[in-house]
């Protein structure tokens, strides 16, 4: 959006301001004004950034005037007369890693839509850093000529307070929404910037909102209860459990829960405001007084009533937007501690006092094991996924020779098949389907610009997933339909034995699952390569495909637990050329190892996802005689559960290309 002055009237882009609502004329009159008393021409300001003339200037430069109104400032403890920076975060209020279009504010201003990502808008300057899934992407994304791309994870790459730190004027004021920023991660920023001589303030007025104009609006999808045949237990009971393991957190006795999917989890509740994920936007305070679900109302369908009802949960529905509210009255009325989940929002942790407050993910490290009716549901999920992309793997084996596949054709053809499938309800992410040096981005996702045709000519990576009434699934599979490379057969060899090495592994229990991601990797270390992402996340049941706090990387803390969940996918990508993934979901199980680990026992894992592994792309002189047994059983174990299922619906074709694809290997080491 662009601010042109013609003859005494303000146009925004072709929008005449008499079109526009009037809060919105007060606002942009009010900028005009600041605008023309700090005489910054358009002319002048689109120089700040290598002549940022485009649509992202048109958008960064309302910004940039904006930050510079004292108004912004009001209620705040600040004393300065404006801000001399404003951080734009890929985030919404409850921190959800997946975002609905209405919180895509950094996308807004940037045109970059990895699901990763930070920035910093100075008077001259806009930053933005992003983690090596998205680096390509941002490469080609973002405007040089306006946008600098720091590559987070890359050496000698400041990260976002260092570089504040090092560009910003003496004594600046940095502004946030407190909504959108963790607390943990405020307190840190102020605490280094103050050491400095800045302030990082918490802004109520959300900078980036008052200059969208074509903002979506807000989801009001409706909720749906989710049957006891799916949950294993019902909602009163969750919660009661609840209740009592909050007692046991250090004179603890209430908890403010934040995250989406902690509260569709504990109340048996599914939603759809977030694409490809079933959450609401609600809030949930649980104290021993009552528990108030802040949401709104008009979500909440007399089914989804009934249903708390039925399953024993006596329930306060308050308006959604009252939340700080709603926490402040907790803080009044109660004496004990109140847990929040660490992700929880500064806006919210700054209303409760310092010393009543324990950020601990009790929710989630409670939903991240799942009960034995979650745990068996999970499988039955994967075992009907696996056929959906079995189904697709045969089809494209035959359709490429003779009609023109795509990227975006082909992943248009796998949800069809998943639809076909019993409980389905969507996919769980956008399918990453990727030709070539496409796959080299480990979150490509294809467009109309870069969409391309699938051949016999190149790898074809896949990494897909689906939403069940009985879970989640997310499975990766690389594959090539001609004669792969040499290169490209060892690259995916050492993938494939890193993979096996993570599956095949006996831990003892409690291991931090950091332990683990070394394992993955070493296959890829001794020949000199790695990749940039981590080796796991959990899974949820008809929840996010990103659960936490399950999570295989050297930076996790979590400590495996039987019935957790999570993916095993290590990878490597040469840029420009290929990419490699293999990724199943894996099953935190008790080994049968006999008085292993001076008889505390062990744990290892059970595979659950039923796709085969394309021998084609082996090379088995790397292969131990172990590594090649596993490919053996895990391809067995996918013929003899998909092959009955194709038979049945006399997919006899599939059903012979399926015994091609699990034919046994054997290995020479």
């Amino acid at each position: 959006m662009g601010f042109y002055f013609v003859e005494n009237n303000i146009w925004c882009g072709s929008q005449n301001i008499t079109e526009i609502p009037s809060r919105r004329i007060d606002i942009l009159c009010n900028r005009w004004t600041t605008f023309v008393t700090l005489k910054w021409s358009l002319g002048a300001v689109l120089q700040t950034k290598n002549k940022c003339t485009n649509e992202v200037g048109d958008i960064l430069e309302p910004l940039r005037v904006l930050m510079k109104d004292s108004s912004i400032l009001e209620g705040t403890t600040s004393s300065t007369a404006a801000i001399q920076a404003y951080i734009v975060l890929m985030n919404d209020a409850h921190q959800s890693e997946y975002i609905a279009d209405h919180d895509k504010r950094l996308q807004y201003i940037s045109k970059f839509t990895g699901s990763a990502g930070e920035a910093v808008v100075t008077a001259t300057e806009a930053i933005l850093w992003t983690d090596s899934r998205y680096h390509l992407q941002a490469e080609q994304q973002l405007d040089p000529n306006c946008w600098t791309l720091m590559k987070t994870g890359q050496s000698n790459v400041l990260n976002m307070t260092e570089w504040m730190l090092n560009n910003l004027p003496s004594n600046s004021t940095v502004g946030v929404d407190p909504f959108l920023m963790k607390a943990s991660a405020f307190r840190q920023i102020a605490k280094e910037l103050n050491a400095k001589g800045h302030e990082l303030i918490s802004i109520s007025r959300n900078l980036i909102d008052e200059i969208w104009m074509s903002r979506p609006p807000p989801t009001r999808n409706n909720i749906i209860p989710l049957d006891i045949e799916f949950t294993g237990k019902v909602a009163g009971l969750k919660v009661s459990e609840m209740m009592d393991q909050i007692k046991k957190e250090d004179d603890a006795e209430s908890i403010v829960v934040t995250t989406l999917d902690d509260i569709a989890w504990l109340l048996n509740l599914r939603g759809s405001d977030i694409k490809y994920n079933p959450v609401f936007f609600s809030y949930l305070i649980l104290s021993p007084r009552s528990y108030v679900l802040f949401i709104e109302k008009d979500k909440l369908s007399n089914e989804t009533v009934k249903q708390l009802i039925k399953e024993d949960l006596n329930i306060t529905v308050k308006d959604y937007g009252r939340i700080l509210e709603g926490v402040m009255e907790l803080v009044n009325t109660t004496t004990g501690k109140i847990i929040t989940p660490e992700s929880v929002s500064q806006a919210i942790s700054e209303i409760i006092p310092e010393n009543r407050l324990i950020c601990k993910n009790v929710v989630a490290e409670t939903k991240s094991v799942k009960n034995s009716v979650e745990a068996v549901n999970l499988e039955k999920a994967h075992i009907r996924d696996g056929l959906a992309l079995i189904q697709y793997l045969h089809w494209l084996n035959i359709t490429i020779d003779i009609d023109n596949v795509t990227e975006i054709s082909g992943a248009k053809k796998l949800e069809q098949f998943r639809e076909q499938q019993e409980h389905f309800r969507g996919l769980s992410f956008e399918t990453i389907s990727a030709v070539g040096e496409h796959a080299a981005m480990a979150h490509y996702t294809p467009s109309v610009e870069t969409d391309k045709q699938i051949t016999r000519n190149e790898i074809y990576l896949v990494d897909s997933g689906g939403q069940y009434w009985d879970g989640t699934t997310d499975v990766t599979r690389t594959v090539h339909f001609g004669v792969p490379k040499d290169e490209e057969k060892a690259s995916y060899t050492r993938v494939l034995k890193g993979f096996i090495a993570l599956a095949t592994s006996v831990f003892p229990q409690s291991t931090p699952l950091s332990y683990l991601d070394h394992v993955a990797r070493r296959p890829l270390w001794q020949a000199g390569l790695d990749y940039g992402h981590g080796t796991g996340h959990g899974v949820g049941a008809y929840l996010f495909v990103h659960e936490y706090p399950p999570l295989i990387s050297s930076k996790a803390t979590t400590k495996a637990l039987e019935n957790m969940f999570t993916s095993n996918e290590p990878a490597y990508y040469k840029d420009g050329q290929y990419g490699i993934r293999i990724e199943d979901v894996i099953q935190v199980i008790k080994s049968d190892i006999e008085n292993a680990f001076s008889g505390m026992g062990g744990l290892t894992f059970k595979s659950i996802t039923y796709a085969p592994l394309q021998s084609k792309l082996i090379d088995t002189n790397l292969l131990t005689k172990e590594e090649a047994n596993y490919v053996n059983a895990h391809n067995k174990r996918v013929m003899n559960t998909i092959g009955p299922i194709l038979l049945k619906h006399r997919f006899m074709d599939t059903y012979q290309w399926l015994m091609s694809e699990t034919r046994q290997i054997c290995s020479w080491a």
